[in-house]
């Protein structure tokens, strides 16, 4: 696959990369993300598997490309010779959407930041760990998972960035793939999404840490989009006079999408 052009934007948090996308007259742009694969229990994630297969099917017609946003996989670990079992329906869709020509870029979260090379090299799907700014004309879209943006939250960056450390990977892999992965499955029945009977609900403005990260950037540099994942709540918001925040919600509670045609951006739900 050919990757957009790309170059460098310094910025406070991150090296941004700007990703150069050419849209076709009737091509999309498709963004998905949290959809936990795996939590919590094998039935309904199998049930939300198909859906999400589904949903590829539907949008494989117009798709140009396809942004994952992260956490799509409550748990992965990709050991030398093993992967996580399981998926194989999620996986061979994204094969089948890859030999259409449509390009595939794989954000990683908080739950999945342990993978590597297994998508680039098996089904030519392209790995990014943090926030990239894709360039659609004359539009400026920042898009990323959205974890660790912003002020506070200081644990889970301290935490992250161990967990993304060489030392961290190498000690793990070291673990037998038996026992890593059913450690890992423990540990994700005991997260956010897995123990939350009901949706996340709207507490307003002031309480959205991405919507305040994205007003500061704002001020800075101007962005007339930005999507991100890891909320876990639909949101299309206001964030300047010609600036909005899209969050993409997720897929145990919700199954929302956003969908760039160009012009426009649309935050919709799947229906089957």
């Amino acid at each position: 696959m050919t990757k957009p052009g790309r170059f460098l934007i310094p910025a406070r948090f991150f090296t941004f990369v700007a990703m150069l996308i050419n849209l076709p007259p009737e091509k999309k742009i498709y963004f998905a993300s949290d959809f936990h694969l795996g939590v919590p229990d094998d039935a309904s994630s199998l049930a939300r598997e198909r859906k999400i297969v589904a949903w590829m099917d539907q949008i494989k017609g117009d798709a140009h490309t396809v942004f994952l946003l992260g956490d799509i996989f409550d748990f992965w670990f990709e050991y030398r010779q093993a992967i996580p079992k399981g998926f194989i329906r999620f996986q061979g869709k994204l094969a089948e959407l890859r030999d259409a020509g449509i390009a595939i870029y794989f954000f990683t979260g908080n739950h999945d930041m342990w993978m590597f090379d297994y998508f680039e090299k098996e089904l030519g799907v392209i790995i990014f760990r943090d926030p990239q700014i894709l360039t659609l004309g004359n539009q400026k879209i920042l898009i990323g998972h959205g974890d660790g943006l912003g002020h506070g939250d200081f644990t889970y960056k301290i935490l992250k960035r161990f967990f993304n450390s060489g030392v961290c990977q190498w000690l793990f892999a070291r673990i037998h793939p038996n026992l890593g992965i059913a450690i890992a499955k423990f540990w994700s029945r005991q997260s956010r999404i897995s123990n939350n009977a009901k949706e996340e609900k709207f507490k307003g403005e002031e309480n959205e840490f991405l919507l305040a990260y994205c007003k500061e950037l704002e001020k800075r540099e101007h962005h007339d989009l930005y999507i991100f994942g890891h909320r876990h709540l639909p949101l299309d918001l206001k964030v300047g006079e010609n600036s909005r925040y899209i969050n993409l919600g997720e897929w145990v509670h919700f199954t929302t999408y956003a969908v760039l045609d160009g012009a426009k951006a649309e935050l919709r739900t799947f229906e089957k």
